[in-house]
């Protein structure tokens, strides 16, 4: 970047990929087709342990389809953190089913165990974790809740990749299915985009069939075909969520940059963190040991010792030509979901309290050295 505005963030896409969708573009085959494929075929390679994946248009399309295939339904209830991004929520409510909001852990922000534990009910069927910001929920805990209580677990891993919990990728543990996210903000990015990703292969082809229209054969296979193939049913009424060849195109080698990607996404946190131990900030958690954080976002908080409130201090940030967000607003302070539940910001204590104080500032790999040391100036300016 240059000495104009600094983004909050900004993604790396290289002449691989760029070559990539010219490719597709001359070939004619810019819909659901051969990379679509191709980014399947890598994806599950990348995370191994014998997962499919199926690529989708979005992570909430892929978490919608989720749900759907585990039979989550109308009178059922999804437990989610409040500490997440709407997405999270709305796709419970697709399928008529009603989220049930939990607090978060103190340190990590993620989905707090215990509230998970007492939030369950006769018609809980399911529990959405939430891997923020790029660190792995504690999931022994979860997983040995859930399987305890007959829970169906389903991943948010909008954040988590190439995240590892305990030696594993997220992706690859014990549970029923795992969504990742490549909007453009994300580690990788496919523009718009999302992977289902499932070990289950009653899952994978319950949401292969109802990721295009809950059509028995792909459009691609039909097409594509030396011979007559026009004939298809349609088995249920499904949705429209495939993801298009142009955008598997960038997917394809942005995954090959991942773990690239993450090195230095890595790198510039433990500059962050370097630096920042000495001012009145509250840092994100780093990774236990055998685990390792993604780093899609950087969330600091503002010590209560600071004067400045959060958010003059975004002000301030932006007067400086550097752009901040805030991960999250959480979900109870939302209308929807305040009101329709009666959310009472006095059940989510841990939530409420980040909420006021955090920031989240840039940290992507296109970000240079001068581009991150112009952040800590900022950010050293305004709290000393």
């Amino acid at each position: 970047m240059n000495n104009g505005f600094l983004p909050f963030s900004f993604p790396e896409i290289g002449q691989e990929e760029i070559d990539e969708v010219v490719d597709s573009l001359k070939r004619g085959w810019i819909t659901t087709g051969p990379k679509a494929k191709q980014f399947e075929q890598d994806f599950a390679s990348y995370l191994g342990n014998k997962v499919q994946a199926i690529a989708v248009n979005s992570a909430t399309a892929g978490l919608h389809l989720a749900l759907e295939a585990v039979g989550i339904g109308p009178g059922d209830e999804v437990i989610v953190p409040t500490y997440t991004f709407t997405s999270t929520a709305e796709v419970v409510r697709y399928l008529g089913a009603a989220p049930v909001f939990v607090d978060c852990c103190k340190n990590s922000l993620n989905m707090d165990p215990v509230a998970l534990e007492a939030a369950i009910t006769n018609k809980t069927k399911a529990v959405i974790p939430v891997h923020f910001a790029g660190l792995a929920c504690d999931m022994d805990k979860i997983i040995a809740i859930a399987r305890e209580n007959n829970l169906k677990i389903i991943e948010d891993a909008a954040h988590a990749l190439p995240t590892i919990y305990n030696g594993k990728l997220i992706g690859t543990l014990d549970t029923d299915v795992t969504v990742f996210s490549f909007y453009a903000n994300k580690t990788m990015t496919t523009a718009e985009g999302g992977m289902l990703v499932s070990k289950d292969p009653n899952i994978i082809a319950r949401a292969k069939i109802m990721r295009l229209h809950g059509i028995s054969r792909d459009a691609f296979d039909r097409y594509q075909s030396q011979t007559p193939a026009w004939f298809y049913e349609v088995v249920e009424p499904g949705f429209k969520y495939n993801m298009p060849d142009i955008a598997a195109a960038i997917g394809i080698h942005q995954l090959k940059r991942l773990d690239s990607f993450q090195r230095t996404r890595e790198k510039m946190a433990n500059i962050y963190n370097d630096v920042f131990k000495e001012l009145p900030l509250i840092l994100p958690e780093k990774a236990a040991e055998n685990s390792q954080h993604a780093w899609h976002l950087y969330p600091i908080r503002l010590d209560d010792s600071v004067s400045i409130s959060r958010d003059d201090f975004i002000i301030e940030m932006y007067k400086k030509n550097i752009g901040c967000s805030v991960h999250f607003i959480p979900l109870h302070k939302h209308p929807v979901w305040r009101d329709r539940y009666n959310l009472k910001p006095s059940s989510f204590p841990v939530a409420e309290q980040a909420y006021q104080n955090i920031i989240s500032i840039p940290l992507y790999a296109a970000m240079t050295h001068n581009d991150q040391l112009r952040v800590i100036d900022a950010i050293k300016e305004i709290l000393l």
